[in-house]
C-alpha cells in the first residue's frame, strides 16, 4: 500500500492513473525508498521490479521522475552499499547510468524553472556517484546558469513558491554534500564556492519568511507536507557547517510586518517567474495574518494539481485576501499551470512598519492601491480602485475562527475584531481551504463590497 498526497492506494503499475498524474509520478520518484522503516529487502524489491518493468513504463522515463529517483537509488545505494551483490549493484548501476543516459538527453528546457534545476542538481550527484566528466560538466553549466536566473537577489527561488524553495534548497545542500565529501577532482573543488554561495542565500531568505512556529506561509503553490521543514533545513545546514543571516525580503515581492502579537505576510510583487508562472496565482495584494502565532488570515491553499475546477479556483484572486473586480482575477490564470495578462505592480512607498502599492491588473481601465500598515495591536489594510468600480474585498478567516456577531461595520470573532470603513455590505459564506493535497478543512469567508475606497482594521480583543 502506497500513500501520497493523502491519498492511498495498492500498487497496479508504474503507470497507474486511478489516483491522478501527480501520485503517479510521486510513486515513480521512488522518494519512499528513503524512509526510515524501509528495509534494505523491501527497497531492493522495487528496485528490481522497477528495472524489470522498463519497456513499458512511460511514467517513469519522463525527465522530472528520472531526476528524482535518480538521486533516491544513488542514497539508497550509498546507505546499503555492504549489503549489495556485486552482480546485483552492476545491474542496477547499469539502469541508472542509462537513465541518466535519457535525462540529459531530454533536458526540461521546454518547462524550465525548478524542473531544469532539479534536472542539473540530480546530474550533479550523478556526476560524482559515477565519477563522470561528461556528466560534470553539462551540470556544471546549469547549475552556474540556473542558479544565477531562479535565485533573486534576496535569496527567493523566483517561482515565488515557499514550498519549492524549500524543496530545491534541500536538494541544493544535498549538492553541496556530495560536493565536499565525495570530489574527485580540482573542479569539483571550485563548484563548492557556487554551491555555498547560493545555498546560504536561500537560508537566509528562509529564515526570513517563516513564522516564528517555522512554517512557512502558504502563497502561490505551496502546501505543507510535501518539502522539509525549515527547522530540517536549517539542522542539515548546520551539520555542513553553513553560515547564513536574514536577508530584507526585497526581490520576491514579499513583505513581513511583525509585532509581539502579529504576523503578517503581504505580496506586493509581480510574477518574477515570467516566462513560467506555471505555479503563480492571481494573488495580488494578497496577504496571511497571525495573531499570537495563530492563524487569523489564511491562504486558501492548494489541494490538487488536477487541471479541474478545484485548481482554477485555488488560483484565482477571488480565493484570496485581496479585491476583485466584476468577478474578474487580477492576472488571468488559467489551464492549470498558464498565467496570460497578468498584473503589474508598482511600488508607491514602504518602511518597516507600511507598504503601499498600486496595481493595473483585472482587464478594466481601472487601478488597484492598497496599503498595509501594522501598529501593535491592530493590523490595516486600505484599498482604493482608482476609476468607479463597485470591487469586493475577501477575507479568508482560519478554520476554528468563531463569528460572534457581524454587521456592516464590525466583524466580531473570538479572536480579534475587524472593524470596516467604507463597505456597502459584509456578507459572509463558507468555503474550503487546504493546507494540504487532497485534505479540506471548511472555514469562513468575508466578502465585502465597496465603491472606490475601504479601510478595515483588524484589532486585538482588550
Amino acid at each position: 500500500m502506497f500513500s501520497f498526497l493523502n491519498v492511498s492506494s495498492k500498487f497496479l503499475s508504474w503507470d497507474m492513473d486511478e489516483n491522478g498524474p501527480l501520485w503517479r509520478y510521486n510513486l515513480n520518484y521512488m522518494d519512499w525508498l528513503l524512509q526510515s522503516d524501509m528495509t534494505f529487502e523491501e527497497g531492493a524489491y522495487w528496485i528490481d521490479l522497477f528495472i524489470s518493468s522498463e519497456a513499458v513504463n512511460r511514467s517513469g522515463f519522463e525527465p522530472y521522475p528520472i531526476a528524482l529517483r535518480g538521486i533516491n537509488w544513488i542514497k539508497f545505494i550509498s546507505r546499503h552499499r555492504d549489503k549489495i551483490p556485486k552482480d546485483k549493484l552492476q545491474i542496477w548501476d547499469n539502469s541508472l547510468y542509462s537513465q541518466y543516459r535519457v535525462l540529459t538527453n531530454r533536458l526540461e528546457y521546454h518547462l524550465l524553472g525548478n524542473h531544469l534545476l532539479e534536472d542539473a542538481f540530480s546530474i550533479f550527484i550523478a556526476s560524482i556517484y559515477f565519477d563522470d566528466n561528461g556528466f560534470f560538466s553539462l551540470a556544471e553549466n546549469l547549475l552556474k546558469s540556473q542558479l544565477k536566473k531562479q535565485v533573486l537577489p534576496d535569496g527567493a527561488h523566483f517561482e515565488q513558491s515557499p514550498m519549492y524553495h524549500c524543496i530545491l534548497l534541500d536538494r541544493l545542500l544535498d549538492c553541496y554534500n556530495v560536493s565536499i565529501s565525495g570530489r574527485r577532482g580540482s573542479k569539483v573543488h571550485d563548484i563548492d564556492f557556487l554551491l555555498k554561495e547560493y545555498a546560504e542565500r536561500m537560508l537566509g531568505h528562509l529564515e526570513s519568511i517563516i513564522y516564528r512556529n517555522s512554517e512557512i506561509p502558504l502563497l502561490n503553490d505551496s502546501a505543507n507536507g510535501i518539502a522539509p521543514d525549515a527547522s530540517e533545513l536549517f539542522e542539515y545546514a548546520n551539520r555542513l557547517g553553513l553560515k547564513w543571516t536574514l536577508i530584507e525580503l526585497k526581490e520576491c515581492g514579499y513583505r513581513k510586518f511583525v509585532s509581539r502579537v502579529f504576523e503578517g505576510i503581504v505580496d506586493v510583487g509581480n510574477i518574477t517567474a515570467s516566462y513560467q508562472p506555471g505555479h503563480s496565482h492571481a494573488d495580488t495584494f494578497s496577504y496571511e495574518l497571525r495573531i499570537n502565532s495563530s492563524p487569523f488570515v489564511v491562504d486558501t491553499g492548494i489541494s490538487t494539481y488536477d487541471k479541474n475546477s478545484r485548481r482554477q479556483y485555488e488560483r484565482s484572486t477571488i480565493a484570496h485576501n485581496t479585491v476583485t473586480i466584476d468577478g474578474r482575477d487580477s492576472s488571468e490564470v488559467w489551464g492549470g499551470f498558464r498565467v496570460g495578462k497578468r498584473a503589474k505592480v508598482k511600488l508607491i512607498s514602504e518602511s518597516g512598519s507600511s507598504v503601499t502599492a498600486e496595481h493595473d491588473g483585472y482587464g478594466v481601465k481601472c487601478k488597484h492601491r492598497r496599503c498595509f500598515s501594522l501598529k501593535e495591536n491592530s493590523f490595516i489594510v486600505k484599498d482604493w480602485i482608482l476609476g468607479s468600480q463597485i470591487a469586493e474585498s475577501h477575507i479568508h478567516l482560519a478554520p476554528g475562527v468563531k463569528i460572534l456577531s457581524q454587521s456592516n461595520n464590525i466583524l466580531d470573532t473570538d479572536v480579534a475584531e475587524i472593524v470596516f470603513d467604507g463597505a456597502i455590505e459584509v456578507l459572509c459564506h463558507d468555503e474550503y481551504v487546504s493546507k494540504e493535497y487532497n485534505k479540506f478543512q471548511q472555514t469562513k469567508v468575508l466578502s465585502i463590497s465597496f465603491k472606490q475606497s475601504l479601510s478595515y482594521s483588524i484589532k486585538i480583543k482588550s
